[in-house]
């Protein structure tokens, strides 16, 4: 019961899949607008990301909700 996280929708998305899928869908330049991190602006990529943000709550936060603002359609 205790891996079960009804209230989460982010359960079972990694960290990677809400990257690629921003990357993808907004590109760095306006994540990094949306979002003000060097990671972001600096030669971007994938793994400098994953890098920041598994050590950086306050930003993985930011860009978690990105992520689910743009799953709504609300982005």
């Amino acid at each position: 019961m205790a891996d079960q996280q009804p209230n989460n929708p982010l359960h079972g998305i990694t960290l990677k899949a809400i990257i690629t899928d921003l990357v993808e869908r907004r590109g760095w330049d306006d994540l990094a607008f949306q979002i003000d991190i060097r990671c972001f602006k600096v030669d971007p990529s994938i793994g400098s990301s994953l890098k920041f943000l598994r050590r950086t709550e306050w930003a993985r936060k930011k860009v978690e909700q990105l992520y689910l603002r743009d799953q709504r359609g609300n982005g």
